[in-house]
């Protein structure tokens, strides 16, 4: 997969993201933009989690919505 390929991937699954966890702003999906390791962070800054129940909660969403970072 290429960088075009993730970037559209990415926009397709930034709804689901959302709907998820809500307290993400818009700011926030621009920062994360389709990387994971920015993804959990913001989780964790978010809401308070510690970052194995981040990492927790965002594998559970790949396995759920079969994305691929």
């Amino acid at each position: 997969m290429n960088k075009d390929e993730m970037g559209g991937n990415w926009k397709q699954f930034k709804g689901s993201v959302k709907e998820k966890w809500g307290k993400l702003t818009d700011d926030d999906m621009s920062v994360i933009e389709g990387k994971r390791d920015q993804l959990v962070g913001k989780i964790q800054e978010r809401y308070g989690y510690q970052k194995d129940q981040a990492e927790k909660e965002v594998a559970d969403w790949e396995t759920r919505n079969d994305y691929r970072w």
